[in-house]
């Protein structure tokens, strides 16, 4: 063929990709997903503890917050990550030290492979904050709670807020912060929620959810609206046991919802799901985390939410007192979440999810439908080619 030729091509090409990128883009998403072997891509459903692929820790010690946990990449590490390759990592304090060796750790927990884990923190203001809370010195501007923010009535604080900590999370190259929380605190004897939300009031919630999601977004930071249906009615903490809202769907569409539609207009990128059971919604006393009438039903069907479910910590009393580790993975896929957090036996529960798919309990399409979910937010949001 001529050069005259080829230029022409390459030039039809390029006008086709401008033409229909996203047509373009879910091509070469397909694409990936056809070449990956089936333990890739239920790897790519779970996000888990760095520690987790260390054999010096026993699941009850990942748990243990008084152990120092991993703060570099190991050779261990990388064995086992070879044999189970997750889709990313939630850092907590445990494995932060210092500025330099965080920004060491993220270069390489990103390296693991080249569809490139991705990072998520808790990174909520106030109380939860792994960073700007260390007893290291980060240097960082601390945020105050979001209930102080709401009462202050000032929504650009909101707006500051995210860009703040955006910032910071941004700079130290972390992809996810498991924030803001959308939860109106409606019941004042709840244990876990207090001010960590935005008040009791879903109007004014809403519109500091929506600020909040904007300064992370300005800071190319990913946002988690969290703890779907709403935690902040309960009056038991899931961290511990069971935990229950005993409202009905209008009632919750009328409160818990307000903030999470506005979350979802506001172009979250993930939504985090509450363990807290809800009787008078789904007529059982199974998590939220594991129903398909909360999660495909209300969260995809009736608020039309596209981007990525990510459950709770699945290491979390509420779970793990009922559930093995792998039952608990294989209900939450079937109920329609894409990323499984911190499960309580990463390796017990990978081994499952892959028995599940080679079984049929769970069709291979399904477990796809979330790998291209996951795949679109690395190339749409980490650059991941």
């Amino acid at each position: 063929m001529k050069k005259t030729s080829l230029c022409r091509s390459a030039a039809a090409l390029l006008a086709a990709l401008m033409i229909c990128p996203a047509a373009a883009e879910e091509d070469v998403i397909m694409q990936k997903i056809e070449t990956m072997t089936l333990r890739e891509k239920v790897g790519q459903l779970f996000m888990v503890r760095p520690d987790a692929l260390e054999g010096r820790f026993g699941p009850a010690e990942l748990e243990d917050n008084s152990i120092t946990g991993t703060t570099r990449v190991s050779d261990e590490m990388q064995e086992k990550y070879a044999q189970y390759p997750c889709g990313g990592f939630a850092l907590f304090r445990k494995n932060i030290l210092s500025p330099s060796q965080l920004n060491i750790f993220v270069q390489r927990l990103h390296g693991m492979n080249a569809l490139t884990p991705m990072l998520g923190i808790d990174e909520e203001g106030g109380r939860i904050a792994r960073i700007a809370n260390h007893p290291t010195s980060f240097g960082v501007k601390k945020v105050p709670p979001m209930g102080q923010i709401a009462a202050s009535g000032d929504e650009t604080a909101a707006f500051d807020a995210g860009r703040t900590i955006g910032d910071y999370l941004h700079a130290y190259g972390l992809d996810i912060d498991f924030a803001p929380v959308a939860d109106v605190n409606t019941n004042p004897r709840n244990p876990v929620i207090s001010d960590r939300a935005f008040g009791d009031d879903p109007a004014i919630a809403a519109a500091m959810v929506q600020r909040v999601i904007q300064g992370l977004h300005d800071c190319g930071v990913a946002s988690c609206i969290k703890h779907f249906p709403g935690h902040g009615d309960t009056a038991t903490d899931t961290h511990t046991g069971y935990a229950e809202t005993k409202k009905t769907w209008e009632e919750i569409s009328a409160c818990e919802m307000v903030p999470f539609r506005a979350g979802i207009a506001a172009g979250t990128d993930f939504v985090m799901t509450a363990h807290i059971a809800a009787p008078n919604v789904t007529g059982t006393d199974e998590p939220s985390t594991m129903s398909y009438t909360i999660l495909t039903e209300k969260l995809r069907g009736e608020l039309g939410f596209e981007g990525l479910i990510i459950t709770d910590a699945l290491s979390m009393g509420a779970i793990r007192e009922k559930y093995s580790s792998s039952e608990a993975c294989i209900r939450c896929i079937q109920a329609g979440v894409d990323i499984l957090l911190m499960p309580y036996d990463y390796f017990e529960a990978f081994d499952g999810v892959v028995k599940a798919v080679e079984d049929g309990v769970i069709p291979e399409s399904r477990i796809d439908e979330s790998v291209y979910r996951i795949l679109k937010f690395k190339m749409e949001k980490m650059g991941v080619q």
